[in-house]
């Protein structure tokens, strides 16, 4: 597929933006992503399946720090200029999330800067930048006169000559089943900013409309046919799980995440192991917390948890915003976390996209390791930046 539509993901993780981009009809140029097994995903589905990325000879086809990409090819991304549309793409958002510790020395955050000097090697004509809510709140206490992260990322940007315009949205919104209020910022080299954000909600009805999706969408009708009670199968490849089969489809939402699927096993939808007292505990949850809350500490403290959060989920509302961490949340129906698959779904990737490396991690290796979960919990939604993509188009 040719393209005049050019764009660099950085900070790409598994592909959410890329593959909302392809959708928009977008062309790759590269991406530069940290973690092997996130790149080992966006290679399956971006480069071998969809072919989606020109790639160039100077960049080796792997994962890549952006500091290693800064420092040793800097000659190669100046010659860049005038040749990508657009880089798109926010730097890891840990650091910066209300609901973590927002330590303002946080390696990851000093990524910022990494982005504003990516940014100002290639100069692209577009910019879109997707953070965490957090990334527009103050670091320090609550009277601290900090400046947020957003403020120091527009004013470098307008140094470098870009108009740009910053919003928070929610993309349950959009057609995504999840309640994520999401940073989005856009930069023009030339133009005005301010249409992305008008064009972005005046065609939002119709680009939904078109691919048969209701404006918003519920738990329920994003993963009901999922369900454990449809049915399940010992795994090939992990011999002590067993992994869900398709049930029918009940909704717009399903039948348009399932095209293209023969398959009656979907990938990476292996139910996890609970022990007997966990699946009562959830029982217990279930039956007795409100959904779609935090279950509070009364009840933590009678199970003896020390989970900052556990939430079980409500089957009639958008699903609470995804974490990296599967057990923050139990099934709206059945007494389990979710799985990678309906994570994936409540994030909008479609079913054809498969996802590679291992489902979890802990301990020390969790701050390098970047598992299946880990993987969707980080992503953009390729639903809601095929949109956007679009919308780039006529910026």
């Amino acid at each position: 597929m040719e393209s005049s539509y050019t764009h660099i993901d950085i900070f790409a993780g598994c592909g959410g933006i890329s593959l909302g981009l392809h959708n928009a009809g977008w062309r790759g140029i590269f991406a530069v992503e940290k973690s092997k097994m996130a790149f080992e995903t966006l290679r399956y589905n971006l480069i071998e399946r969809l072919n989606h990325f020109d790639w160039p000879e100077w960049l080796p086809v792997s994962e890549h720090d952006i500091l290693d990409v800064l420092r040793d090819y800097r000659q190669e991304l100046s010659g860049l200029r005038g040749r990508v549309t657009l880089c798109a793409g926010g730097p890891p958002c840990q650091g910066f999330s209300l609901a973590g510790k927002r330590k303002e020395n946080d390696e990851r955050n000093l990524l910022v800067k990494s982005y504003v000097e990516f940014i100002d090697l290639v100069r692209p004509k577009l910019l879109f930048f997707e953070n965490v809510r957090g990334f527009t709140a103050p670091f320090g206490e609550a009277d601290s006169k900090g400046q947020p992260y957003s403020d120091f990322v527009t004013g470098s940007l307008e140094n470098l000559g870009y108009s740009v315009k910053d919003f928070v949205v929610d993309f349950s919104d959009f057609g995504v089943p999840q309640k994520r209020k999401r940073y989005i910022l856009t930069g023009n080299l030339e133009g005005t900013p301010e249409n992305f954000h008008k064009i972005l909600f005046r065609s939002k009805n119709a680009f939904l409309a078109e691919k048969g999706l209701p404006e918003r969408v519920n738990l329920k009708d994003a993963i009901s046919d999922l369900e454990r009670s449809h049915g399940e199968v010992p795994s090939e490849r992990f011999k002590a799980f067993n992994e869900g089969v398709y049930g029918p489809i009940e909704s717009a939402f399903q039948s348009y995440m399932r095209k293209g699927v023969d398959s009656v096993i979907p990938d990476s939808h292996r139910f996890a192991n609970h022990r007997k007292n966990t699946i009562e505990r959830f029982k217990y949850i279930q039956q007795n917390c409100s959904k779609g809350r935090d279950i509070g500490e009364e009840v933590k403290d009678k199970f003896n948890l020390k989970k900052q959060v556990i939430v079980p989920l409500a089957g009639d509302e958008p699903c609470n915003t995804l974490t990296t961490l599967p057990d923050d949340y139990i099934h709206y129906s059945e007494p389990r976390i979710l799985t990678v698959r309906e994570c994936a779904r409540i994030q909008t990737f479609d079913d054809q996209f498969k996802f590679r490396e291992n489902y979890t991690t802990g301990g020390p290796r969790r701050k390098e390791q970047v598992p299946r979960y880990t993987q969707v919990g980080n992503a953009v939604p390729p639903l809601f930046m095929e949109l956007a993509g679009r919308v780039l188009k006529e910026m």
